[in-house]
C-alpha cells in the first residue's frame, strides 16, 4: 500500500492508497481543494470540518444531478434505439416492395422481348408503347 500526502485548505494530509493510484488520488484531492477554496472565498474560514461538509454536500448534489442527466440520456438512447428499430423495419419492407416491383417489371419486359422476337408484336404497334408506359409507371410506383 502506498501513502500520498495531499493538501486541503492549506493543510497537509497523508492518505493510504493502492499502488499506482497515487496520481489519481492527488488529482481528486486537488479538485476537492479547489471546491473548498471556492467555498472559503464565499463564506470565509468557518473551520475545516464545516468547509469539508459544505464541499461534500455540493459534490453529492453534483453527483445526483449527473445521475439524473445520465438517466435522462439513457431514456433518450432507449427511445432512439426503438425508433431506429422501427425505421429499419420500414426500410426492409420498402426494400421488399421495391424488389417485388422490379421482379414484376423484369418479367413483363422479358415477356415483351419474347413477343418481339417471335414477331407477335410489331415494333410500331401502339400496344408496345402502352406496355412500355405501363412498365415505366409501375417502376415509378
Amino acid at each position: 500500500m502506498s501513502r500520498v500526502t495531499v493538501t486541503l485548505n492549506g493543510r497537509d494530509f497523508t492518505i493510504g492508497c493502492e499502488e499506482g493510484q497515487e496520481a489519481y488520488l492527488r488529482e481528486l484531492a486537488a479538485s476537492l481543494d479547489k471546491r473548498v477554496s471556492e467555498i472559503s472565498g464565499q463564506v470565509g474560514q468557518i473551520g475545516d470540518l464545516r468547509l469539508l461538509l459544505m464541499a461534500s454536500l455540493i459534490l453529492v448534489d453534483d453527483l445526483r444531478e449527473s445521475d439524473g442527466r445520465i438517466e435522462s440520456l439513457e431514456g433518450q438512447l432507449q427511445r432512439l434505439r426503438h425508433e431506429n428499430h422501427g425505421a429499419a423495419s420500414l426500410h426492409a419492407e420498402a426494400r421488399t416492395r421495391l424488389t417485388d416491383q422490379l421482379n414484376r417489371l423484369a418479367a413483363r419486359m422479358e415477356r415483351f422481348a419474347g413477343a418481339m422476337e417471335t414477331g407477335e408484336l410489331d415494333a410500331d404497334d401502339d400496344e408496345i408503347l402502352s406496355a412500355q408506359n405501363d412498365a415505366l409507371a409501375e417502376a415509378d410506383a
